[in-house]
């Protein structure tokens, strides 16, 4: 069963939209929506709990198959600021481009998150996040 969602898929969608036409002019609210909805998409498309990715302080989502935790420092944690993030879930930027610059912090097993990036829609939501 997929994770319950708190963003709206049309109002993710939609801010992702404003955050791709230009990223230097994209409010506050129209970044924390799309974050938000990119980090569900994540979970939608790589379910489980053995990675925590933080994108502060706009959100945090527990994904990818594995082993879970149940209390403090997940053993494989993700963290980038909201810029790179959305960089990262629509393919503007690569992640090994992200880990070479240092824009991104993966540690852990399971922290490699190429797979998954850039983000495609959940199956049951048909469509490419990603241009």
């Amino acid at each position: 069963m997929p994770p319950r969602r708190r963003t709206d898929p049309v109002d993710g969608r939609a801010a992702l939209a404003l955050w791709r036409a230009d990223p230097s002019a994209a409010t506050r609210a129209v970044v924390r929506t799309a974050v938000r909805f990119t980090l569900e998409e994540l979970a939608d498309v790589a379910p489980g709990h053995a990675v925590e990715v933080r994108v502060p302080p706009d959100g945090a989502v527990q994904a990818v198959a594995g082993p879970r935790h149940t209390r403090g420092t997940p053993p494989s944690v993700v963290e980038t600021d909201p810029e790179t993030w959305l960089a990262l879930a629509t393919g503007a930027l690569s992640w090994a481009d992200a880990l070479h610059s240092g824009t991104v912090s993966a540690s852990g097993a399971r922290a490699d998150l190429t797979l998954f990036l850039p983000l495609q829609a959940a199956r049951h939501r048909p469509g490419p996040l990603a241009p």
